[in-house]
């Protein structure tokens, strides 16, 4: 994954979601009633990377990712069916979390590449991933 900017959609206009700081507002969850932040990002899959194969805006890989999700305590909120169906490169996607610190250290990935390397070639497939 590369290429990584802030997106910000029209909803977060509405009176549902409150600017923390930029790229940064707080929501309700979409699976409880608990306040939540969120942050929406855009990246470009590499399909030529490990765990990226096949990879497009209609078919977001598992293990970059999880990788994402693991990284940075972050789950997905949002999954931006539409723009992702509509684009052919660029993939959109909305993360949250119930701390504030955990999407700061999300949106450090904004201008780097994000991605899973293979550490052994084995028939368990480990591997790490790799921030730059």
């Amino acid at each position: 994954m590369k290429n990584f900017r802030n997106y910000t959609p029209e909803k977060y206009k509405s009176a549902g979601f409150q600017a923390i700081e930029a790229g940064v507002y707080k929501t309700k969850s979409p699976y409880d009633d608990k306040e939540i932040y969120v942050t929406s990002l855009s990246f470009e899959m590499e399909p030529e990377c490990f765990g990226e194969e096949d990879a497009s805006p209609r078919n977001l890989t598992q293990i970059p990712i999880e990788g994402i999700l693991d990284e940075f305590s972050v789950y997905v909120t949002d999954f931006y069916d539409a723009l992702n169906e509509a684009s052919e490169v660029i993939c959109y996607q909305e993360f949250g979390s119930s701390h504030l610190s955990d999407i700061q250290r999300l949106r450090t990935l904004i201008g780097k590449r994000f991605y899973a390397e293979l550490c052994e070639e084995d028939e368990d497939e480990e591997y790490t991933m790799v921030m730059e």
